[in-house]
C-alpha cells in the first residue's frame, strides 16, 4: 500500500501550464506504476495516462497525447503530471493512482481549472 497526495492544482488560463505533483509514501514507491486519472463535474472519471515502475514506458489517453507528459522521481517518491496547451475541457479534478496490477491506491484529488 502507499498513500498518495497529490498538489499544483489551481487556475489558469486557457493555453497555460501547469505541473501536478505526486507525493507517495512507503519503501516500495519504485515497484508501483503509476497513473493520473480526471473527473470533470457531471462526467464520469477518465484515464489521462501512466507511468511505468522505471519511467521507462508512458502511454497517454488521446484527449492528452502530446501536451501533457508524466514523469516519476523515485529517489524523491514522486511522480509528475506536465499539463501544456491546456484547454477549458481539461477542468477537472486530477487524481494519482499507484497499482502493481489494477488501480488499487488513490490520492484524494487537486482541482484543476482552466478558463477561457
Amino acid at each position: 500500500q502507499v498513500q498518495l497526495v497529490e498538489s499544483g492544482g489551481g487556475l489558469v488560463q486557457a493555453g497555460g501550464s501547469l505541473r501536478l505533483s505526486c507525493a507517495a509514501s512507503g519503501r516500495t514507491f519504485s515497484s508501483y506504476n503509476m497513473g493520473w486519472f480526471r473527473q470533470a463535474p457531471g462526467k464520469e472519471r477518465e484515464f489521462v495516462g501512466r507511468i511505468n515502475w522505471n519511467g521507462g514506458s508512458t502511454y497517454y489517453a488521446d484527449a492528452v497525447k502530446g501536451r501533457f507528459t508524466i514523469s516519476r522521481d523515485n529517489a524523491k517518491n514522486t511522480v509528475f503530471l506536465q499539463m501544456n496547451s491546456l484547454k477549458p475541457e481539461d477542468t477537472a479534478v486530477y487524481y494519482c493512482v499507484a497499482g502493481l496490477g489494477t488501480w488499487s491506491n488513490w490520492g484524494q484529488g487537486t482541482q484543476v481549472t482552466v478558463s477561457s
